[in-house]
């Protein structure tokens, strides 16, 4: 997936009407535990709390103004997703319907109906919910979000160019991108082929929702059961063939991670950085950790992409260490 720097740079636009640049920092801590210089690209610190928002800033814009008489939009979502499609909507005067599975985030689905989202319970798990709001769209004519689509991936693709753009002098070696859907992997992708970069992408996935490590090694989209504890903005079942293709072209490797290591992350996170990860937010951390001897003495980037864990499940993951 291929943008021009003009579709670059309008997105950084759009983006930044919205929020400032997100930071990236070196933290000491972090680099003496690794043995390496690392740096992590903090999309915990947007509106939202996650790096999705970005992707529902460019994906509404261009809503905007190639269908102007659209007035409600539903998606589906873990939480993250719902977020970006409820924050981006309501600066474009828009509803917006989010389908989420039951037992879903008690605080991310309390975020969303904070920005007037209509939140709507279906099913036990993801693919379940997406199916619904496909079912809802046809059956009220709303317009679809999908949650993975060109537009969201150009949203996306700018923390990455902060992040490239920052280190421009010293590009990291190696970069550990969490993989849900695969938007965030795609815009790595996009980012690092906008700045020139030849720094390696590792995707990361949890070991209990291993779709995207499994079609990694297939060479085609595999299905495969979801069963993290943690790491919900990962719980994908089915990938999309179109992000499966990004991957296959792009990484230098895909990698899982366990609940445990995940939780170890966050804990060292909050420890080392005094940030909040989701489980999610931690994987790049957690895979960066497992594959230290290969890194050590390098420069390595983790994304935290994203803070928003419930406090119940957050102070769980504290009090086991």
């Amino acid at each position: 997936m291929r943008f021009t720097r003009e579709e670059i740079e309008s997105a950084q636009r759009t983006v930044r009407a919205a929020m400032p640049p997100t930071p990236q920092y070196a933290w000491p801590l972090l680099s003496q535990r690794l043995g390496a210089t690392v740096w992590a690209k903090h999309e915990n610190h947007t509106p939202a709390g996650a790096f999705k928002i970005r992707g529902g800033l460019t994906y509404f814009e261009t809503l905007a103004r190639e269908q102007p008489t659209v007035r409600h939009a539903i998606s589906a979502t873990r939480g993250n997703h719902g977020q970006s499609v409820g924050f981006a909507a309501r600066r474009h005067g828009l509803g917006a319907t989010i389908v989420v599975p039951h037992g879903n985030s008690t605080e991310k689905n309390a975020a969303m109906r904070a920005l007037g989202v209509t939140l709507v319970e279906h099913g036990d798990d993801f693919q379940a919910a997406s199916e619904h709001a496909a079912a809802l769209a046809e059956r009220d004519g709303l317009h679809r979000v999908p949650s993975f689509h060109r537009e969201l991936v150009r949203g996306v693709s700018t923390a990455y160019v902060e992040f490239f753009e920052a280190l421009s002098a010293t590009p990291p070696d190696v970069l550990f991108v969490p993989i849900g859907l695969g938007s965030g992997f795609a815009a790595a992708a996009a980012a690092r082929a906008h700045c020139g970069v030849s720094t390696k992408l590792i995707g990361v996935v949890s070991a209990h929702a291993t779709a995207y490590r499994d079609s990694f090694r297939a060479g085609k989209p595999v299905e495969s059961p979801v069963t993290t504890r943690l790491a919900d903005g990962m719980a994908c079942r089915t990938p999309v063939p179109e992000s499966v293709e990004v991957m296959l072209r792009e990484a230098d490797d895909v990698v899982t991670v366990t609940d445990d290591e995940i939780a170890q992350s966050m804990r060292i996170l909050f420890s080392d950085t005094h940030n909040v990860a989701e489980g999610a937010g931690a994987a790049a951390l957690a895979a960066a950790l497992q594959q230290q001897e290969r890194w050590r003495g390098r420069t390595v980037g983790v994304c935290l992409s994203g803070g928003n864990v419930d406090s119940d499940m957050f102070a769980g993951v504290l009090a086991a260490a």
